[in-house]
């Protein structure tokens, strides 16, 4: 049984499981802050032009101040508000009268030479309103998420490597540390392009931050448990985005907000001194006694002194021996895809983490489009991965990963295309199929985030997890400029969420089945066992 065997002599799933599991799964309550913050620190306040200079004077906090703008913006071309991008070139009076039937598109129109005026009611600051990211502009709001998550696939494919070079705990530690400085660094920058690359070194952060902190879990959990502890500590990531919204309502200052979600990453920082280095990682990197040290303080915490006296080193090497002449070899990137097994492993793996993370992130990062309140809507978007997350522990406990992972995929596609045929008058059906959807690609997560973990040997399961969750990055960067496709044709966004939700679940049904199996740690177990 190798390590699984040794784990079960120190204590099992125990005290120091417990300790240990909490603590990596605190922060989760603030990366659903770092990954939909652009939801609200990037918010589009309600807008249109400035007047005019010559009619500046006119002053628009009166009772009559909405009726009097217009006569300087022309409505927009729904009728139900101002225009946001327009305004008359000479007032028009006439438009006041109560029974004007004056041709507006014939009228003179120009752009907002002046700049705009944001109407602080949902948003006092945003970096919209601070940079005027609208109209012509309005590209750059979403490019901030893009440049976000490209932080984060540089850090999923570069700190990857390194935690398998380095170690798990001093890449999550030093994660900790640069997105507490650099996250709140980013609430002091001066300008558009300082903020972007601010995000993107904090991107880079949370990807060191959520590898390795899978990695440690699944690495010091018993195979029986692994399914209840992957999915009961994603919920971490679900009170998140819902404490999300409670601090965006009371913040509504982006500045801020922003130093407010990452400032208590140096609480992570300064406690995770005390994690334990994964022993399966210092055993296949020549550092038996360290790992051996690490075995006898679980063991102690667990209450399990008896075992201290019997583990010695030649226990450990004679459990480990397979794993330590496997270990004699160096691995990188290319040991992915060399061997059949692994191969398919990841080409299947690719096409999910893809598809289920352009999917979420579509869906959730466009709250606005609803006409609803925008913090109510996060409050709810994350209340629903609650049910969601609980059906999919259901699922891995009794269906096993693969069904579990192909049925998550497929039903949210069902559900992004039924929504294509509701009409746009019919809101509340929209929002409640759109939560849906939401929620099935949340439980798509939960389930590959643990799937990889057991798919992948420990000689190389942070290259691959870094391999893969790169491509779900890549997803994440192409969702917002997907949903610029909205203006050629309403539906086709939703189409392409959808089409690609449909071939991952494809791609899930060819990969081998986990539940209750013994974590592998050389590419050998794989390559024999499936």
């Amino acid at each position: 049984m190798g390590f699984s065997e040794l784990l079960e002599q120190v204590g099992g799933f125990g005290r120091y499981q417990w300790l240990h599991i909490t603590l990596i799964s605190l922060p989760g309550l603030l990366m659903a802050s770092q990954n939909l913050l652009n939801n609200f620190v990037s918010g589009i306040p309600v807008h249109y032009c400035n007047l005019p200079a010559n009619h500046s004077h006119y002053n628009m906090t009166q009772v009559d101040g909405k009726q009097l703008l217009r006569a300087f913006i022309p409505m927009d071309p729904s009728g139900t508000r101002l225009d946001r991008c327009k305004r008359f070139v000479e007032p028009q009076w006439q438009l006041l009268a109560a029974n004007s039937s004056a041709n507006v598109s014939s009228i003179p129109t120009e752009e907002c030479l002046d700049g705009w005026t944001f109407e602080r009611d949902e948003f006092s600051a945003t970096t919209v309103s601070e940079w005027e990211l609208v109209c012509s502009l309005r590209p750059l709001k979403q490019m901030i998420q893009t440049i976000y998550m490209g932080g984060v696939l540089t850090g999923a494919i570069v700190y990857g490597g390194l935690s398998d070079r380095f170690g798990r705990r001093s890449i999550l530690t030093w994660s900790y540390f640069q997105l507490a400085v650099l996250g709140c660094s980013s609430a002091l920058s001066p300008s558009y392009s300082a903020y972007c690359a601010f995000r993107f070194l904090s991107g880079m952060a949370v990807s060191g931050i959520i590898l390795n902190g899978v990695s440690l879990k699944v690495e010091w959990t018993p195979t029986k448990e692994r399914t209840l502890v992957g999915t009961l500590t994603s919920f971490f990531f679900t009170v998140g985005q819902m404490i999300l919204a409670g601090l965006a309502y009371w913040l509504r200052d982006w500045r801020a907000l922003q130093v407010t979600v990452c400032a208590p990453q140096l609480i992570f920082f300064a406690y995770s001194w005390w994690l334990s280095e994964s022993a399966r990682w210092l055993v296949m990197n020549r550092q038996s006694e360290r790992a051996l040290k690490t075995l006898h303080r679980v063991a102690r915490i667990n209450g399990k002194k008896d075992v201290i006296d019997k583990l010695t080193l030649e226990v450990l090497h004679s459990h480990m021996q397979k794993e330590m002449e496997s270990s004699r070899s160096s691995f990188t990137a290319y040991d992915l895809l060399r061997t059949r097994g692994i191969r398919r492993i990841s080409v299947c793996l690719v096409v999910v983490w893809f598809s289920t993370s352009f999917a979420y992130y579509g869906l959730a990062m466009d709250l606005q489009k609803f006409g609803y309140s925008i913090y109510i809507m996060q409050l709810i978007f994350g209340a629903v991965d609650v049910p969601a997350k609980l059906l999919a522990l259901v699922m891995l406990t009794y269906l096993g990963r693969r069904v579990s992972q192909a049925v998550c995929l497929f039903t949210s596609a069902v559900i992004i295309f039924a929504n294509i045929l509701v009409p746009a008058d019919m809101q509340t059906v929209r929002i409640t199929l759109a939560c849906l959807g939401k929620g099935f690609t949340s439980a798509s997560f939960t389930t590959v985030y643990l799937y990889t973990g057991e798919l992948y040997p420990t000689v190389i399961r942070q290259t691959g997890m870094g391999f893969v969750s790169t491509f779900s990055r890549i997803g994440s960067m192409a969702a917002p400029a997907v949903l610029i496709l909205d203006e050629v044709f309403p539906a086709l966004p939703s189409v392409v969420y959808g089409g690609a939700a449909v071939i991952a679940a494809g791609f899930a049904c060819f990969l081998p089945e986990t539940l209750n199996h013994p974590l592998p740690d050389t590419i050998e177990d794989v390559e024999e066992k499936w």
